[in-house]
């Protein structure tokens, strides 16, 4: 089965918990990974920048992809937020766990 992984970054841990959860009661992801420790290095506005970020990955079906992906667009707290989505096949027992948690 092929799932679909949605990646971004935010500034503060408190808005990558508030992704998390808006994703989690909505039933756009099954599970939602938060990783501190990430340094950026960007040009932003003809400047070259650098922070230190949380990357959070949400787990989700391809179906759930959409809304997930307006659901982030509409709470992120970036003007340009960094909205990736990678897809790949996932173990038939996993893919299932994602599948029943997106479920309504």
């Amino acid at each position: 089965m092929t799932l679909s992984l949605l990646l971004t970054t935010v500034a503060k841990k408190s808005d990558a918990r508030r992704l998390a959860n808006a994703s989690l009661q909505h039933r756009s992801a099954a599970c939602i990974q938060i990783i501190s420790g990430i340094e950026s290095h960007f040009i932003w506005k003809g400047k070259k920048s650098a922070c230190r970020e949380f990357l959070v990955l949400a787990k989700t079906t391809t179906r759930k992809l959409k809304s997930l992906e307006s659901l982030w667009k509409k709470i992120h707290p970036y003007d340009c937020p960094e909205l990736i989505t990678l897809s790949g096949r996932a173990a038939t027992s996993y893919a299932r766990w994602v599948q029943a948690s997106v479920s309504s």
